[in-house]
């Protein structure tokens, strides 16, 4: 799919489908109105038959309207002004995606004027709608031996006006590399788990480090990991006959003497629970327990994709937690890379113990921040639902951080405390720390397990069991959290270079 910026008269463009906006109450935008001028009033007599409302995601096409030289219309409504949020602007700008692939057309021009939200924001709109508009074409077929049909949708061009063309385009290429790290964190995250491995998570790092000269990659495996001392991240990896990977990737964008910021995903491939065998209903969804490594390779091609001017680490901590009779029991010790023991209670808790591991190993790095992105805990789902990321934090700075890109960027997440109060739940007779707290507040106290391991550097922890995927009929990984990531990794680029 391409995408291109484009200044015309939407009257004028010759087109498959030009898509254009109106509100409620016949309220028109600068192409809605263009477009009904050089139709001599067409679109208003639509409206005033009672055929078009301009509520909002209401849809509606036309064809060979007088005066234009687009062969079909969309009409998208907008709403009524000061009701358009940016969950109702993704929600329209999906559909109209969904409706243009369904129509099999080669091209069509998007002319709604940064009028399909109530914020006036160029950059954001043009930027939303590439990502949109990408995450609508996305399709898997990876593993199915009959392929989707190709989308015959080749082009979709922006209007913008000359003023607005340089920020415009500017957008669009972060908005065409910020899709394309999501989708390839949807793809990693929708292959089933006998083909993506820890091995097959070292092999796409590999594979990244070939396709950009500002990576390179180290893959730990499991001689070097019990050799290190990380009995945590080898506890969890001991029960499979696939070995664990610790994946090490670096981009350079800037002077290599400047301290890099860190991501660091649980690549857990799949995840039975183990010893703590989880029940069988829905368990093939535990596919989806690496998707916090899909996000953080997402997020890590997206900024070599947009050349961001920082130097970033990404740490992927990749195992598969099964059962066998090698597997690690519950009651067993072991002691992590930092020194600090651990009574494993739970096998099913798995997360937090190849990340404490990772935690430690990134602290040689001395980074200006971190941020573990994990399917931790179903409590988080309990607490927030399907909406919004549970955030976690040692420095509220970073965590403000977070939560204005995630606003931004329109992957929302939503803070939790981490209180030194409920670090107790995890006190154990026989270790330095026990791997669960109990039910209650089962995301504050797997953070406060992570706490434990985070002392020497800016952290913030995000618990994304909740948005990492979608089941039922519309089943797959989502690929959240790239946007959020992507945008706090702008925002500090931006930073540096005002």
């Amino acid at each position: 799919m391409d995408f291109e910026i484009v200044n015309a008269s939407p009257a004028e463009i010759e087109t498959d489908c030009l898509v254009i906006g109106i509100g409620t109450d016949a309220e028109f935008t600068s192409s809605s109105t263009a477009v009904n001028d050089a139709s001599k009033g067409y679109l208003q007599r639509l409206i005033d038959a009672g055929d078009f409302s301009g509520k909002q995601g209401e849809t509606q096409m036309l064809r060979e309207i007088p005066g234009v030289k687009a062969s079909r219309v969309l009409l998208l409504g907008l709403g009524k002004r000061g009701e358009r949020s940016i969950g109702k602007q993704q929600t329209g700008i999906s559909a109209a995606a969904t409706i243009l692939t369904k129509l099999g057309v080669k091209s069509a021009v998007i002319a709604l004027d940064c009028e399909s939200s109530d914020d006036d924001d160029i950059y954001r709109d043009t930027r939303h709608l590439v990502e949109w508009c990408s995450a609508s074409l996305y399709r898997y077929d990876t593993t199915k031996s009959k392929k989707a049909d190709p989308i015959k949708l080749e082009h979709i061009y922006i209007l913008a006006t000359e003023e607005q063309t340089e920020i415009a385009e500017g957008a669009l290429l972060d908005g065409v590399a910020i899709a394309n790290g999501v989708s390839s964190a949807r793809e990693l995250g929708n292959l089933p788990g006998n083909i993506c491995t820890p091995l097959y998570l070292a092999e796409h790092a590999v594979n990244l480090a070939n396709e950009f000269e500002s990576i390179s990659v180290d893959i730990l495996n499991e001689d070097q990991i019990e050799a290190l001392g990380m009995g945590a991240l080898m506890a969890v990896g001991k029960g499979s006959d696939i070995p664990p990977r610790l994946i090490v990737l670096k981009y350079t964008g800037t002077d290599e003497s400047e301290k890099p910021h860190a991501l660091v995903g649980k690549g857990i491939t799949f995840d039975t629970g183990g010893i703590s065998l989880k029940p069988g209903g829905e368990m093939d969804e535990m596919k989806f327990d690496m998707c916090g490594a899909a996000s953080v390779l997402g997020a890590l091609e997206s900024v070599a994709e947009m050349a961001l001017p920082i130097n970033l680490v990404v740490l992927v901590a990749a195992a598969e937690n099964m059962p066998s009779g090698g597997a690690t029991k519950p009651g067993d010790v072991v002691t992590t890379l930092s020194g600090q023991t651990v009574e494993i209670l739970n096998t099913d808790a798995e997360g937090r113990l190849v990340l404490c591991d990772a935690l430690t190993y990134v602290e040689r790095f001395e980074p200006q921040s971190v941020i573990d992105v994990a399917t931790l805990t179903g409590a988080c789902i309990i607490a927030l639902g399907h909406q919004a990321t549970g955030l976690l934090a040692n420095n509220q700075e970073l965590a403000n951080k977070l939560l204005d890109a995630g606003q931004y960027a329109w992957d929302r997440a939503w803070q939790l405390p981490l209180w030194d109060e409920y670090q107790p739940q995890l006190d154990s007779n026989f270790a330095d720390i026990a791997n669960i707290g109990g039910r209650p507040a089962g995301t504050i106290t797997a953070a406060c397990f992570l706490s434990r391991f985070a002392k020497t550097f800016n952290w913030a922890h995000l618990d994304i069991a909740g948005v990492a995927w979608n089941s039922g009929k519309a089943k797959g990984a989502t690929g959240r959290c790239v946007p959020l990531l992507c945008q706090y990794l702008l925002d500090i680029a931006e930073e540096k270079e005002a």
